[in-house]
């Protein structure tokens, strides 16, 4: 990453954009605690996520652009097991588990063990994890791939109800079209260097694109690293 500086208050969704290899996911994984970066820092509700990981990782909810989950585990055993890693009481847990079970169209597969989910199913099993512990910030990384349109919209409500709960989301994607109608502020990075950030109205106001789509302005601006401004923050 090329000096990337940004921020993301409460009750906001951030979108992030860029081309495949731009570093949107090394990005996530660094404010996930997953890699260290070289130089600077990245906080976490005031929590340095180096220096107190365990206090960032309270707060924060994580989903990978790829599902990780234990096959061998039924969805509430795995609803379970994450409650425990979050230190969650079982009273908390259980009816916890069993609404966002219930939300995210996995009820009636609870007691199932996991390898015989679909990729999609996976995906929301995972997002449910995440939310077990009501986090203050939700990190995810292209949380739309392998979902069918049901699934798509239930995720966009899912994101849009956590911001009127004061959480904020950090949303990396190439679905610009989701970006677009629920993101409050978008930052599109090119070559590991954030070249534009704002609201979607101003980026296509700078690039002298008021009618287009984002779609045609993500295009224009990062087909020769046009818009290129460095270091940016909200």
């Amino acid at each position: 990453m090329d000096d990337l500086n940004l921020s993301v208050g409460e009750g906001e969704i951030f979108g992030f954009l860029g081309p495949n290899g731009a570093g949107k996911t090394t990005t996530l994984k660094m404010m996930a605690g997953l890699i260290r970066p070289n130089s600077g820092s990245v906080s976490i509700c005031g929590y340095d996520v180096q220096k107190e990981p365990m206090e960032a990782k309270k707060v924060l909810g994580y989903v990978p652009d790829r599902p990780f989950v234990y096959d061998k585990l039924s969805a509430s055993e795995f609803m379970r097991f994450m409650g425990g890693l979050y230190l969650m009481d079982e009273s908390t847990v259980r009816p916890r588990s069993a609404e966002l079970l219930k939300l995210f169209g996995l009820s009636d597969w609870a007691p199932e063990l996991i390898e015989g989910f679909s990729h999609g199913m996976k995906q929301r099993l995972v997002m449910a994890a995440a939310l077990l512990h009501e986090p203050r910030v939700l990190i995810v990384d292209e949380p739309m791939v392998g979902l069918d349109p049901r699934g798509v919209r239930l995720l966009r409500d899912v994101f849009i109800g956590l911001k009127e709960k004061g959480s904020a989301v950090f949303m990396s994607t190439h679905s610009l079209d989701l970006a677009e109608k629920i993101a409050d502020r978008v930052g599109i990075i090119n070559r590991g260097r954030l070249i534009e950030m704002g609201s979607v109205d101003e980026l296509k106001a700078r690039a002298e694109m008021p009618g287009s789509a984002l779609e045609e302005v993500f295009l224009k601006l990062t087909e020769d690293g046009a818009g290129e401004q460095g270091t940016l923050a909200s």
